[in-house]
């Protein structure tokens, strides 16, 4: 099966003369060209038991890479698994009106930065207002820039605990269903990024600003997890996505580009699309996030400020077991993903495997 390594190997150096790209834009392309290929180097695993022998070469790790994310992503849940509490998740979503998108693009930093803002502010304040909890609640946002077609899609989704810590210290569980109405949110997330985007952008058309407060933006929330579990395998599955993973490309023949992609409008089915490998690339590229821009971030007592002493206090209300954090060394995760040893033989389980260095090529 053809992978996004394949489409810019194949086509890449075409698309960088005819087009202008921004550093990490393509500091992204050499990567995932080079990544796992003699360019970056490895190492050769050797057998003395039955002889069996293989090269492996190094990763990329750019995080826009559709190979290097599996590692990252194990580490990363493995990190969260002692933040968990032992109460229901929510999932919330919140997405702006297509007609800012292309102002988005131009200004990503400073837009993305945004979003995080007026999504946590939004959270927060209706969260301790008495009338729907009255308590500083916890969550985790995740920037997510693209929809399944690879069109330009910024939002954010949420995963927020089903509770909070009042002015007191204690522990208010909130309803069974989400505890804030998702037309308030909408309209005061609505008010907030516009009111600050209109500050952040003086110069910003002040007619598609109507156009948009005039629209319903739209926020909505999942059902709950059923449990702890349940939400790091939700976690898993979003936190590291890329632009599109490899296996939903289906063919590369003659310059075109086949992907299956789930139409949410219809019913969620999933759906074949074509492109030339020069939209394809273009569309892939928009969704490389500005250079150390952090598109994972955690607010209220999940936040590194306030983790250590109001998640204990959070733990304990909820009944919630005092783990101690135990760390899986990269050994460890990748004796997790593959089901073995790093050092024992995939052909006859030896666990001797010896490893020699592969040097990269002469440029």
């Amino acid at each position: 099966m053809p992978e996004v390594q394949d489409i810019l190997t194949q086509y890449g150096a075409a698309y960088r003369q005819g087009h202008k790209l921004s550093l990490v834009q393509l500091k992204a392309m050499n990567a995932i060209q080079n990544c796992r290929t003699a360019h970056l180097g490895g190492h050769m695993d050797y057998c003395p038991e039955c002889g069996y022998t293989k090269p492996s070469y190094n990763s990329c790790r750019n995080r826009h890479c559709p190979k290097c994310q599996t590692l990252a992503k194990e580490r990363w849940i493995d990190a969260r698994k002692a933040d968990l509490l032992d109460v229901s998740y929510f999932h919330v979503v919140f997405t702006v009106p297509q007609e800012l998108n292309s102002l988005i693009h131009r200004n990503q930093r400073d837009c993305y930065n945004l979003l995080f803002r007026c999504v946590a502010e939004t959270l927060q304040e209706l969260a301790k207002d008495k009338k729907y909890l009255g308590a500083t609640i916890g969550h985790t946002a995740i920037l997510h820039t693209r929809g399944q077609s690879l069109c330009f899609h910024p939002h954010i989704h949420c995963i927020v605990p089903s509770g909070g810590l009042t002015a007191l210290g204690r522990w208010q569980a909130s309803r069974k269903k989400f505890f804030l109405p998702v037309r308030v949110l909408s309209r005061k997330f609505r008010g907030k990024f516009l009111a600050l985007l209109n500050l952040q952008f003086p110069d910003v058309d002040q007619n598609l600003l109507n156009v948009c407060y005039r629209k319903e933006w739209v926020v909505y929330c999942k059902p709950p997890f059923k449990d702890a579990a349940c939400v790091v395998e939700y976690l898993g599955r979003y936190t590291h996505r890329v632009a599109i993973s490899n296996n939903r490309i289906l063919k590369l023949e003659n310059g075109v580009v086949t992907f299956k992609w789930r139409d949410y409008r219809d019913s969620s089915h999933w759906k074949e699309m074509t492109l030339s490998a020069e939209e394809f690339i273009r569309r892939f590229l928009m969704h490389v996030l500005p250079s150390s821009f952090t598109k994972i971030r955690h607010y209220g007592f999940l936040s590194s400020r306030g983790k250590q002493k109001k998640l204990r206090i959070c733990k304990l209300q909820t009944g919630t077991k005092l783990i101690p954090k135990e760390k899986l060394s990269a050994e460890q995760l990748i004796q997790k993903l593959i089901g073995r040893k790093p050092s024992q033989c995939p052909r006859c389980g030896y666990s001797g495997l010896l490893r020699t260095g592969l040097s990269p090529p002469a440029v």
